[in-house]
């Protein structure tokens, strides 16, 4: 079968196209023939050797990738929830290896859900890492209720799209910060509030929310500290957070936090039930399986919006 691998850690030229076996699955798996696949931020990042590549690297060579949507040709003895035929998606061994950018891969039942039939491969497979991410941090780390205020840093990309969506589906006041060029995208996803970060420091016109879910890091974690009530919290999703800042907030009563998602069929099947019901859309932007560098490239300008989703044929 078709893949692409990296035999060392680097630039978009060492992304490999090449042909290895079918996988053999396990007991608990199923082989998915993929149809469509989404990259993300940790894809580029382990690509040129930070990310997962400190996990991943006695393995090399390594097939990247972990978000898949295809149609299931096998099913181990042991997988009951899905037979042949069935078209699933899902966020595939998560932080492990999950080897996505093939024609075939391998994946446990537990981290599947059926895709709903209104949606494309193309979106099923946008609505997998980002948005897993999006609801984990939103309902199972942030405990997010109705009412609440939520600040969105980078409202308009991958996992951000898709926390503006969820968090106004829940009922929360959403104000989410983006450049102006996607003020009406952001707003027309559900935000109450837009903020131009680039000509506005959203510090001094945003205050006394519940809750600062990050995309960036860096300096924003701590210029986001003075925006947060009391009891609140702010999750960073693509740095950690040092000491030093996290113990600022806590000072102010702020607790400050990284949060890595992780593979869950069970959130999986709730985001289906979602996507079923029209409540959430991918924004997506299309390449290509050949286009793999190019579609690289663009996910490190740090500025697409929505999610980066490849077809193959």
């Amino acid at each position: 079968m078709k893949a692409i691998i990296i035999r060392e850690f680097g630039g978009t030229d060492k992304l490999e196209y090449t042909t290895v076996p079918e996988p053999v699955i396990k007991e608990n798996e199923v082989l998915i023939k993929v149809h469509a696949i989404a990259i993300n931020p940790v894809d580029v990042k382990t690509r040129a050797g930070k990310g997962m590549a400190g996990r991943m690297k006695d393995e090399l060579p390594i097939t990247l990738g972990w978000d898949v949507s295809g149609t299931v040709t096998a099913a181990g003895a042991g997988v009951t929830a899905f037979v042949v035929g069935d078209e699933v998606f899902g966020m595939v061994n998560f932080p492990g290896h999950g080897r996505a950018y093939a024609e075939y891969v391998a994946a446990p039942a537990a981290h599947l859900a059926k895709k709903p039939a209104n949606v494309t491969h193309q979106q099923a497979a946008a609505t997998t890492l980002a948005a897993l991410t999006a609801y984990q941090g939103l309902f199972q780390q942030a405990n997010l209720k109705k009412g609440q205020r939520v600040l969105v840093h980078a409202a308009a990309g991958g996992v951000g799209h898709f926390v503006v969506q969820l968090a106004r589906h829940a009922g929360a006041y959403v104000i989410g910060t983006s450049s102006v060029a996607n003020k009406d995208f952001v707003l027309g996803l559900g935000a109450d509030e837009h903020v131009d970060y680039r000509n506005q420091r959203f510090e001094e016109v945003v205050n006394d929310v519940d809750l600062v879910f990050d995309g960036v890091g860096g300096e924003l974690i701590s210029r986001s500290i003075s925006t947060v009530k009391p009891g609140g919290m702010i999750i960073s999703i693509p740095t950690g957070v040092p000491a030093e800042i996290a113990e600022t907030a806590k000072e102010k009563g702020v607790k400050a936090f990284f949060f890595l998602v992780e593979s869950n069929g069970r959130d999986m099947e709730a985001l289906a039930g979602l996507l079923e019901q029209d409540i959430i859309r991918p924004y997506v932007n299309h390449f290509d399986f050949s286009q793999m560098d190019i579609a690289h490239q663009q996910q490190e300008t740090g500025s697409t919006r929505g999610r980066i989703v490849l077809t193959l044929p």
